[in-house]
């Protein structure tokens, strides 16, 4: 059986703060097949850009393993870390800041391009037209700069960066949020054409439900740092079992409108990410929260490829 593109076995990434230690990833584990999309939700600071930054060494990992078609690439450093960087990227929410204003849009793609070393003068010329047009980008802005362009048109650059040395692997971290809805559409089908012609993996890391069902093959669900609930995108629709990831759900807004209000409202206070006690962060807001929640929590397969992290998972949902 083929190795997974990227797995990741227990990561952890911690922050020193004033009290003590912040835990962004927290024992975080999962595995991306080659070609698929992996979506990855939750609500704002809950670690999804850190998880997606620290796999890709953006940051250094405190605990942890990260497999690269099962080679072990955690501590790489160096050359390798650049070797490695031409087969992982990432592709940053804002545009706009993640641009360099000084360049146009032709320098920016040629940017990676140069820095491998791959490639001739006349090469480079090749690929930066090969580059555009896979990615929709018009002849007419070769010379312009970001603030010519509107925010879709940035972004579609900012894939081009991304995919300029064809990569195996690639974080998307929150692409679209910063985009008009008509302009979502737009670049969501560029992600998913590039994916089917070149065999692309992709993390997607947002917090809009409705696009991640629409791009993902499998879907990890976030809560302070911790993984809750894990598998197939359309399964975790149809039959979502953590609290957590109903009351997600839950808020989808409907185009019914005589549809019954089944929201549900989380009442209570977050849990503290730094220095967390053992136990389930997410008890404090729980409403089938008891004694055995404040014992520490692992993902279990409940169902055929279905992890969830919740000791009373089976008897909330009438499962034997």
């Amino acid at each position: 059986m083929d190795k997974p593109c990227v797995e990741v076995k227990h990561l952890k990434k911690y922050f020193p703060v004033r009290n003590g230690m912040l835990h962004a990833v927290d024992d975080v584990s999962f595995k991306i097949e080659k070609g698929k999309t992996m979506g990855v939700v939750g609500e704002s600071g809950c670690g999804k850009s850190t998880l997606g930054r620290t796999i890709i060494h953006l940051q250094d990992s405190t605990d942890g393993q990260i497999l690269y078609y099962g080679d072990d690439v955690t501590k790489v450093k160096g050359r390798e870390l650049k070797k490695l960087r031409e087969h992982m990227q990432i592709i940053f929410q804002d545009p706009y800041s993640s641009l360099n204003p000084r360049y146009t849009v032709e320098r920016t793609i040629q940017e990676p391009l140069k820095l491998s070393h791959r490639f001739s003068a006349a090469q480079i010329s090749e690929e930066t037209d090969r580059i555009m047009e896979m990615c929709g980008i018009d002849e007419r802005l070769r010379r312009a700069y970001p603030h010519e362009m509107d925010g879709g048109r940035r972004q579609r650059v900012g894939i081009a960066r991304a995919l300029a040395l064809n990569p195996d692997f690639v974080v998307c971290d929150e692409p679209v949020s910063a985009l008009d809805v008509s302009i979502q559409a737009q670049v969501l089908n560029l992600l998913q054409d590039l994916q089917e012609q070149y065999g692309i993996t992709f993390m997607f890391i947002t917090h809009d439900l409705s696009v991640v069902r629409h791009i993902s093959d499998d879907i990890c669900v976030m809560y302070l740092g911790q993984l809750v609930e894990t598998s197939e995108s359309k399964e975790l629709f149809e039959k979502p079992l953590h609290p957590y990831t109903k009351a997600l759900l839950s808020a989808i807004p409907s185009t019914d409108i005589f549809a019954p209000n089944k929201r549900i409202e989380l009442k209570g206070e977050l849990t503290s990410p730094i220095n967390p006690k053992p136990g389930c962060r997410f008890a404090a807001r729980c409403p089938y929260a008891a004694q055995a929640c404040h014992q520490a929590q692992e993902l279990t397969e409940v169902l055929p490829d279905h992890f969830v992290s919740c000791c009373r998972v089976k008897e909330i949902n009438g499962l034997s």
